[in-house]
């Protein structure tokens, strides 16, 4: 449940922190006090859409809490861990900064997370019904997705929405075929016959930079032996002197020498390794002569596979190292238009995936079906307590042409009166009877779900009177199972709850209009209670009826 909710600095509020409880709490107060705006802020730290208009006047940024406390059930707690956001055990912090430019940042137990995480986090936290839910209900998509909610059949719903696309994704293609044939055709021969050029000449990878070395060397041959022999005649076979054998001897002398002066011992030291490296180089020499020879048939075949490769890239536009993988490109789009050419195997593989979907959308109708059945009933018993007595509510599934959503549209009728033919929702409720009907869909599709922590803002506008007082009741039964919070303008609402803030609106000393919020003692319940009642002027009468509503 919502332990704690911090807010700074967002729209009129300078500071609040509201301490929650379990159960059914109420938010009440003078209309433009600012109510709403404590669910505007949680919707934020839910992963809401932000922008800088939501910073208060003169603020660098708006900074919403929200602390929640566990029990949590498993699928949150896989969501952390899938997440790596895991914090300290049963309890989780959500936080949404924004800045006065209007830049987000969300934060999950002090971790940095995106608005997207906060949004995911929050649905599994919190359900929120806000004050135009009954207008909603009059769009059939709206009642489609409640009543596949209040049946937990969302995952079903996707399943069906994505064989819907994958089988029309299929049926587009051979379509298209259909039409392009001759297109189609003409690029399958021209991408054969390039794939059959490709083929013959097989260019391996990095083959195109190992042959440009070896022509390079193979035409440079006689250079190199000629070369390495001058240097190897200088070093050791020359005669007249060479360098190894001078060295050598120099070695020899300052061998001698240096029993007589020791300062002649570094020159000794460095030339020990300079005649090792020289006699090293001689070894190398050899080794490389030997190997090396002229072989013009060799240079021949690879300056003619060196001009086939560069013909084949001139031809096809592409660098003669990228020839590999311009094959590879080819051949797959070959393949493509290969199999999207058997009109036959796309039919084939159009009518699996029409059986795919049809199969998950019929199992999607039977179980919409069942729970139109049972959210109808419950909706209609709601009704009778409601001031619509005899009234009833039910729920359509008119079968319709195979779409994303399935195989029929969803439709919410209602029966004003016994004896009456339900109609569509729009065209015979009015608005107070819609305000109802929204309302005790909304309670019943509520206590169907998990989600621990549900939020009505002003859903109960429209109503009054005894239906007031039921509806207060309706969610003070929903509060026995969980966190219920309401922000109400109804006395009859109000005095049900367990626990009791009065929103307030004031002026601060250098003339800044804030909002505050108070959680009410009993003392000042009534103070509250009274003033929804009479309105500016309280009486004795209007205390007295308001503590008969508390005490009731």
């Amino acid at each position: 449940m919502l332990r704690t909710l911090a807010i700074h600095d967002f729209v009129i509020v300078d500071a609040i922190e509201i301490d929650l409880s379990a159960g059914f709490s109420v938010f009440t107060g003078e209309t433009g006090a600012g109510k709403s705006i404590l669910i505007d802020a949680l919707t934020l730290a839910l992963g809401g859409r932000a922008d800088a208009s939501v910073v208060r006047e003169g603020a660098a940024r708006a900074d919403i809490t929200a602390e929640f406390v566990g029990p949590f059930d498993a699928a949150l707690g896989e969501w952390l861990d899938q997440n790596a956001l895991n914090g300290e055990e049963g309890a989780l912090l959500m936080r949404r900064v924004i800045d006065n430019g209007g830049r987000s940042k969300a934060f999950i137990n002090g971790i940095t997370a995106t608005v997207t995480q906060l949004r995911e986090l929050g649905e599994l936290l919190v359900d929120i019904h806000g004050q135009h839910a009954h207008q909603s209900l009059l769009k059939a998509d709206a009642q489609r997705l409640l009543l596949d909610a209040h049946a937990g059949l969302q995952d079903e719903a996707r399943a069906v929405a994505a064989a819907y696309r994958s089988w029309r994704a299929v049926v587009r293609q051979r379509e298209e075929f259909e039409r392009d044939a001759k297109q189609v055709l003409l690029e399958r021969e021209r991408l054969e016959w390039q794939v059959g050029e490709l083929e013959k000449l097989a260019v391996r990878p990095g083959e195109w930079t190992d042959i440009s070395s070896e022509q390079s060397r193979l035409s440079h041959a006689a250079s190199l032996i000629d070369g390495a022999q001058q240097a190897l005649t200088v070093l050791s076979e020359s005669d007249s002197s060479p360098v190894l054998s001078q060295v050598s001897a120099i070695e020899q002398k300052l061998g001698k020498l240096v029993d007589i002066d020791d300062k002649l011992r570094p020159v000794l030291d460095a030339l020990e390794p300079a005649r090792i490296q020289l006699q090293e180089a001689v070894y190398a020499l050899n080794d490389y002569l030997g190997r090396i020879e002229l072989d013009p048939e060799r240079l021949r075949t690879v300056e003619a596979r060196l001009e086939a490769i560069h013909g084949a890239a001139r031809k096809f536009q592409v660098a003669a190292e990228d020839l590999p993988d311009t094959h590879v490109r080819l051949s797959e789009r070959l393949a493509q238009l290969s199999d999207a050419s058997d009109i036959d195997a796309m039919r084939a593989q159009e009518q699996k995936l029409a059986d795919a979907y049809h199969a998950l959308a019929t199992k999607l109708t039977k179980a919409r079906t069942k729970a139109a059945k049972s959210l109808a009933g419950a909706v209609t018993a709601a009704m009778q307590d409601l001031s619509m007595s005899g009234g009833r509510f039910d729920i359509a599934l008119q079968a319709c042409e195979p779409a994303a959503h399935g195989l029929e549209q969803v439709e919410f009728l209602v029966a004003g009166h016994a004896g009456t033919t339900p109609r569509p929702l729009a065209k015979v409720a009015s608005g107070g009877e819609l305000a109802r009907i929204a309302l005790a869909i909304s309670v019943i599709a509520s206590s169907a779900t998990a989600t621990p922590t549900l939020i009505f803002d002003e859903v109960d506008s429209g109503i009054g009177g005894g239906v007031a007082e039921v509806v207060g009741r309706l969610l003070k039964r929903l509060g026995q199972d969980r966190q219920v919070l309401c922000v109400t303008h109804l006395p009859q609402v109000a005095s049900q709850a367990s626990q009791h803030f009065q929103v307030s609106k004031g002026t601060m000393s250098d003339g800044r209009t804030v909002s505050r919020i108070e959680r009410l003692s009993a003392s000042h319940r009534v103070e509250e209670i009274a003033r929804m009642l009479g309105g500016l002027e309280i009486t004795a009468t209007t205390r007295k009826h308001a503590r008969e509503l508390l005490a009731s």
